[in-house]
């Protein structure tokens, strides 16, 4: 039986700057980097980054937040730059709503924030 995801891996150009983007940029702790390898913590899943050339496509980045606007606003002060503002993708039928805003990291890479609002 599957466990929970336990690592997802990117590829980067540049270890170095990947580094300060996922680490300083958008906040996330750095576990430890050994050699062309660095790996952050994703609230219990690791983001292990290896310097090199992407062989294909790579996918998206989904990172949750509580609060969108407030995560949108704090990461544009920290100069991400998104390809839009948050947005609405989907109404369930219990009212909840999905957002989405979507930035690229330095490389590139399809990244977004995402969340779910309860009206009322």
């Amino acid at each position: 039986m599957l466990g929970p995801i336990g690592q997802v891996s990117r590829t980067v150009a540049d270890l170095d700057r990947a580094k300060e983007f996922y680490g300083e940029v958008l906040g996330l702790p750095h576990l430890y980097t050994f050699g062309d390898l660095a790996f952050f913590d994703c609230d219990g899943v690791r983001l292990f980054l290896t310097a090199g050339e992407p062989k294909g496509a790579e996918s998206v980045l989904y990172f949750r937040v509580p609060d969108i606007d407030a995560a949108y606003d704090a990461l544009r002060a920290r100069g991400v730059e998104f390809l839009g503002a948050p947005h609405l993708i989907f109404r369930h039928e219990s009212g909840v709503e999905e957002w989405m805003a979507f930035f690229t990291d330095p490389d590139g890479h399809a990244t977004a924030i995402m969340s779910q609002v309860s009206l009322g």
